[in-house]
């Protein structure tokens, strides 16, 4: 899949999913602005792009919660390679929770970041998208937004369905501009939080990890998690010209473990 030349978004793109599809993004030919709210984690990410041969990229620290901010790093990705082509947003925030042990400050910080964030990204990264009659948006929602029973907690599961009903509508209204919107929904990913999880199951259960990390996997029909170099592999093909008649899809990638 050809990206030469493409200048792409990848929001929340310091660490783990967001960090392999910048990485993917850039060996397929594409211009990454790698925006965290960790500035050190971006140009950590920009910088392991630039040495792996890829294209000239720009990190950029971005809360996406923060509307003055989102514009900004619009702003710096046009004013340096004079145009948007595609953004994935992926940044999102969760933390593992019963249903009873939520709060209001976690409502606030969660809907902040996976559904505000989302929303107001997609929407400004529209206006520079329009006037050229070109662009991709991606959304990375999750399969806890389809009823998955092991989300880490409940208002993580309602923010991932906010943004796969947003990308239903979207995908719409900014049809007639001829801009694709899709979403992504992930299984179970390896990431720090995932390890975490397997830490503390093993230990609750007196457990060697490997034997947690196996009892999990028997759980998915394919029988492993993903490595987010899995979610990249369908964001880079919802971006390239493959997909360009693909719109308003939530594409699960989770080894089998709920229907689509």
């Amino acid at each position: 899949m050809d990206l030469q030349g493409e200048v792409c978004i990848v929001t929340g793109a310091g660490q783990g999913i967001g960090r392999a599809c910048a990485t993917a993004l850039a060996d397929a030919g594409a211009h990454v602005v790698v925006a965290d709210i960790d500035g050190g984690s971006a140009k950590d990410a920009a910088q392991a792009i630039s040495d792996r041969g890829g294209p000239d990229g720009l990190a950029v620290t971005a809360d996406v919660g923060d509307l003055a901010q989102i514009d900004r790093m619009v702003s710096a990705c046009v004013e340096r390679f004079g145009r948007l082509d595609a953004i994935v947003n992926n940044a999102g925030v969760t933390r593992r929770a019963y249903i009873m042990d939520l709060d209001e400050a976690d409502f606030d910080r969660i809907h902040r970041v996976n559904v505000k964030g989302v929303f107001f990204c997609l929407q400004r990264a529209a206006r520079e998208m329009i006037p050229r009659r070109r662009g991709v948006i991606v959304n990375i929602a999750s399969i806890a937004g389809r009823g998955f029973a092991g989300t880490s907690n409940a208002i993580y599961a309602a923010s991932k369905g906010a943004v796969i009903s947003l990308t239903r509508t979207a995908a719409q209204q900014l049809a007639r501009h001829d801009i694709n919107v899709n979403a992504v929904c992930p299984g179970v990913v390896r990431t720090p939080l995932y390890d975490d999880v397997i830490r503390k199951r093993a230990e609750q259960k007196g457990w060697r990890v490997e034997d947690a990390e196996a009892e999990a996997a028997r759980a998915i029909p394919l029988r492993r998690p993903n490595e987010p170099e899995d979610i990249a592999a369908m964001v880079v093909f919802l971006v390239s010209p493959g997909a360009r008649n693909i719109t308003g899809q939530s594409l699960n990638v989770d080894g089998g473990l709920i229907p689509s």
